[in-house]
């Protein structure tokens, strides 16, 4: 019979959950949609049994598809979106309906508050990255300061995917990609870091002990069976957070690697032995235990739904949009796109705007759709560019998510970062990533570089075009004065949009 590990991933939209087999190919894969509650401006949470029901549903669905499943899945892993931050207490019942969520900005003021009394080069080496209103660290103070009883009343915290694990075991653990991104993870020690918990006020003890995504964290307990339609004691792993999960499945092992994800947003990574310390630079343990220091562009696919909006209302799909891009020439005839429709995550600048620069009388839609796609081109490769100041070569980009798919896209960026780009096969990378870890500790594999070479394969590789990289080269110089010269103005856009109000 075959053999097949469940892949969970609780992702943003939906929770998903895949059969996969053991020569690496998903079989059957079944999702849920959750919903996205927005209580206030810049809030943003979802309810932790949402998805917990949604990857029961689905689990029910793949089995249900596929015969003789329940009997011969081996080992289970999950992933998740990261830094939503569940609460539950001792009885394992949750104390706060629904978890503040990664895009969550509620923590503003705590980070601004932070920041005024904490220079950067105090606290990098003890957090491995810059404060931001993501982390969980800023998001739990803000709960024990605003609904103490919800903090008060929790025993643990976890993160989406640790919820879920919770529900299939009984068991409570982090692994080290979550907690390398929480603001509260001592990167030597990969522990909890007591001064950086004592910085932001918060108890230590709420915080399960920090795992390696590769362990076997428990199994199916007789509850989680009736409710998913699983077997009894199949092993479950401490699994890890979507993206480095994601990176995995997409090839992306070892250093000197580098990872374009382009789903909503962008983020470039490249793996390393160390984290790099810098104040526009984010570090995540991987998978393996090394190093991906990356940098996040919060407007990628993003961008360019807001120009199919904007510009057709909606009424263009995207590959219409592609073909009108690909009627104007490579840099758009000196039309600049600077993309910053949803602010800047890092830095000084987090109420950065978009803009078009350089409109001409010859200019016309396709050049406007085709300055979208390069102007987030030409942010990543400020991005690689900070990246590889601290002598991190990156040889050469796996492509991931969405915009794996669009073939315009991808050829700008070979060309604009004079980088060949692998794209894998099959663009369920995390499903792969968590089928990855599954193999390999059930022993099929001896090793995940092992796991890796038989599970994923690449589908092509896109090489610059030299005469492309050419004409980039001339315009990234004038992209970024753009970019420096445009920060004076934020803060009057922002005093302009308050007298509005």
């Amino acid at each position: 019979m075959e053999t097949y590990y469940l892949a969970i991933d609780v992702g943003t939209g939906s929770a998903r959950a895949a059969l996969v087999n053991s020569h690496g190919t998903i079989v059957s894969i079944a999702a849920r949609e959750h919903e996205q509650i927005v209580p206030r401006y810049g809030w943003s949470e979802q309810r932790p049994i949402d998805w917990w029901q949604g990857v029961a549903g689905a689990i029910r669905e793949v089995l249900g598809s596929t015969p003789h499943a329940a009997e011969n899945i081996v080992a289970i892993c999950a992933c998740g979106q990261m830094h939503g931050t569940v609460l539950i207490d001792a009885d394992g019942q949750l104390t706060r309906e629904a978890a503040p969520l990664w895009n969550d900005k509620r923590t503003l003021a705590q980070v601004a508050a932070f920041r005024a009394s904490h220079a950067a080069t105090s606290y990098l080496p003890l957090t491995a990255n810059p404060a931001t209103p993501a982390w969980p660290g800023f998001k739990l103070q803000w709960l024990k300061q605003n609904e103490p009883d919800a903090y008060e009343q929790a025993a643990t915290v976890f993160m989406p995917k640790d919820f879920i694990n919770f529900r299939l075991t009984g068991e409570r653990a982090w692994d080290w990609s979550d907690a390398s991104t929480s603001f509260l993870m001592d990167p030597v020690t990969r522990s909890w870091s007591q001064p950086m918990l004592d910085a932001l006020g918060l108890d230590g003890s709420k915080l399960p002990p920090i795992r390696s995504p590769q362990e076997i964290l428990g199994t199916v307990s007789s509850e989680a069976a009736r409710a998913t339609g699983l077997r009894e004691g199949i092993p479950v792993l401490v699994g890890g957070a979507d993206y480095p999960l994601s990176i995995l499945g997409s090839g992306v092992y070892g250093p000197g690697l580098g990872s374009d994800i382009t789903g909503t947003s962008s983020i470039i990574t490249v793996i390393a032995d160390t984290p790099m310390l810098h104040p526009e630079v984010s570090n995540v343990v991987t998978v393996e235990g090394l190093w991906g220091r990356f940098m996040l562009l919060d407007s990628g696919g993003d961008a360019v739904r807001w120009a199919r909006r904007a510009f057709h209302e909606n009424t263009l799909g995207y590959e219409a949009v592609a073909e009108k891009a690909a009627d104007a020439p490579v840099g758009s005839e000196g039309l600049f796109f600077l993309p910053y429709l949803t602010g800047e995550r890092l830095g000084e600048h987090s109420n950065s705007r978009a803009q078009f620069f350089g409109i001409a009388a010859k200019h016309g839609t396709a050049h406007l759709h085709r300055a979208v796609l390069e102007g987030v081109a030409f942010g990543v490769r400020r991005h690689i560019g900070v990246i590889e100041s601290a002598g991190v070569r990156m040889e050469r980009l796996v492509a991931a998510s969405g915009g794996a798919r669009a073939a315009l896209w991808l050829a700008i960026k070979a060309s604009m970062y004079r980088t060949p780009i692998l794209v894998p096969a099959q663009l369920e990378c995390g499903v792969i990533g968590c089928a990855i870890l599954a193999a390999t500790a059930h022993g099929q594999f001896a090793n995940l570089g092992d796991a890796v070479a038989a599970f994923v394969q690449f589908e092509r590789e896109v090489l610059p075009d030299p005469r492309a990289s050419d004409v980039y080269d001339r315009m990234m110089p004038i992209f970024e004065r753009l970019y420096a010269s445009s920060q004076q103005f934020y803060d009057d856009l922002d005093r302009l949009a308050e007298g509005h109000a």
